[in-house]
């Protein structure tokens, strides 16, 4: 198989030439599009999220040979969390590449935080299938760049952090309420506000609500403890 000029181009980004090529396009197919004669990516994505754990776990032991389970855990999750893989998507460019059904394209499937983070995975994986461990660790590491050894600043649920914070100090959980949502439907943009009992707030702005609420109680946590 010969692939397209686009999958080309996006392997020599990624920095791995696939021997077999179709390991490629069934990680960046759809199944909105997929076919008896075409698979789509769910099963490879099932083999690289267990690929991206174990090369994650490995890069953290190696990183810091002295942190227990405890501190190891939450730096994990920072790593492998679906808005991580997705933000490492949109890095590389992997929705320019994507073969999406009409519906799914119309419907922004190239910037959807969920896909994106899924045909990230089948990528790892496809590069496993085709090179061996070593070649997808070799990937993961260069995709995820910094992150390992700046994951401490991430690795905190902000929202979770923000619920211990008011809990210690007799207040109830804090509140979040969505604000606004602006964009078409295929860009949604969040408005979401964070209010504790006292009547501190923070408003943040984000592409999924999810990612909105997280930013708006990381400022609003920030700024209680720094006071």
């Amino acid at each position: 198989m010969k692939l397209a000029a686009d999958l080309q181009a996006f392997q020599s980004r990624i920095g791995h030439t696939f021997r077999h090529p179709d390991l490629l396009v069934q990680a960046v197919t759809h199944a909105s599009l997929s076919s008896p004669t075409r698979p789509d990516n769910q099963r490879l994505e099932f083999l690289g999220d267990r690929v991206l754990g174990l090369v994650m776990a490995e890069a953290l032991l190696s990183a810091d040979t002295k942190a227990a389970e405890g501190q190891l855990a939450p730096r994990f999750n920072a790593l492998v969390r679906k808005e991580t893989c997705a933000d490492v998507a949109r890095e590389m460019g992997l929705g320019d590449v994507m073969k999406l059904g009409r519906s799914e394209m119309m419907s922004g499937g190239r910037r959807k935080e969920a896909l994106l983070g899924d045909a990230l995975e089948a990528l790892i994986a496809a590069v496993y299938l085709d090179g061996g461990f070593t070649a997808a660790q070799a990937v993961v590491l260069r995709m995820w760049g910094g992150r390992v050894g700046a994951v401490d600043a991430d690795a905190r649920d902000a929202k979770t952090s923000l619920q211990e914070w008011a809990q210690a100090r007799g207040m109830a959980p804090p509140a979040y309420t969505e604000a606004a949502r602006e964009g078409p439907d295929h860009q949604p943009v969040f408005t979401v506000q964070v209010q504790l009992e006292n009547g501190e707030a923070e408003v943040a702005k984000a592409g999924a609500k999810r990612q909105a609420e997280q930013q708006a109680a990381r400022a609003l946590l920030a700024r209680m403890e720094a006071r």
